[in-house]
């Protein structure tokens, strides 16, 4: 499978382009996963960090889920991987863990993020709060958010990937 990344409107609404741009990052964070075995994306950065490919992707489904349907929704779902006695679960990869399902799990995220953040005016604040601080958050902010938690996730992945196989790019 070949992920086609395509670049944010340069001359579109703010709409738009934040929804560009948050689209870009999920397509760049596919795009450094590609063409590697489960064994590399289980594969840690560097020791003693547990950082890989695998745990990001998992990682972005359950920020997906968080900022999208907890909070922009006010859906009643749980985590997907974390929980009280394993609140980073989502980097805790086994030899068990599959890039199918991580993936399988992140992209169905990603649709009911879609779903959720459609129609929404990018002011109206959400109708969940988010789970520490208890503030709300309008679209705007999600977005701004989501394009900044995939920009740092994907320079991470853009190291992982080089390490694993000298794979570079954008």
């Amino acid at each position: 499978m070949t992920t086609e990344r395509r670049e944010p409107p340069v001359d579109a609404d703010e709409r738009a382009m934040l929804e560009g741009w948050v689209e870009y990052h999920r397509q760049t964070l596919a795009q450094k996963c590609e063409g590697l075995t489960d064994e590399q994306l289980r594969t840690a950065a560097v020791a003693p960090s547990t950082l890989t490919l695998m745990g990001l992707v998992r990682h972005m489904a359950e920020v997906e889920r968080s900022w999208y349907r907890r909070v922009l929704a006010a859906e009643d779902v749980g985590l997907i991987y974390s929980c009280d006695e394993a609140p980073e679960g989502e980097f805790r990869i086994t030899e068990a863990d599959t890039f199918a399902e991580a993936h399988a799990i992140w992209q169905a995220e990603i649709e009911a993020a879609r779903r959720n953040a459609a129609g929404v005016p990018l002011g109206e604040t959400s109708r969940g709060r988010h789970l520490r601080t208890g503030q709300r958050s309008t679209l705007r902010w999600i977005h701004t958010h989501m394009i900044e938690e995939y920009a740092r996730h994907n320079g991470h992945a853009d190291l992982i990937r080089e390490r694993l196989d000298g794979a570079t790019g954008e």
